[in-house]
């Protein structure tokens, strides 16, 4: 079984063999889809942070650039996490 991604997530006996394929399958796609939100936010982050911080870019940081990209990326995940429990308890 190359799809089977989560032993948790363990289709039923009495399902038919194409049934546990396609539920086995849904599950992979699943993974594979968040997976590629949470890339697809990571580019932005970078990007943002990166224009934010960069002026001139070389070939390193200076400290104040990694300063500057380290405080950009932590305001951001703080404020993502600080929405996303606010639509939590809004539920």
């Amino acid at each position: 079984r190359c799809f089977r991604t989560d032993p948790r997530r363990q289709p039923s006996p009495n399902m038919s063999q194409d049934e546990r394929d396609a539920k086995e399958l849904q599950s992979f796609l699943e993974m594979e889809n968040q997976k590629a939100v949470i890339q697809a936010a990571i580019g932005k982050l970078s990007e943002m942070c990166f224009d934010k911080c960069v002026v001139k870019p070389g070939n390193k940081l200076d400290s104040s650039e990694a300063n500057c990209i380290s405080n950009c990326a932590g305001r951001y995940l703080d404020t993502s996490m600080f929405i996303m429990n606010r639509m939590v308890q809004k539920k």
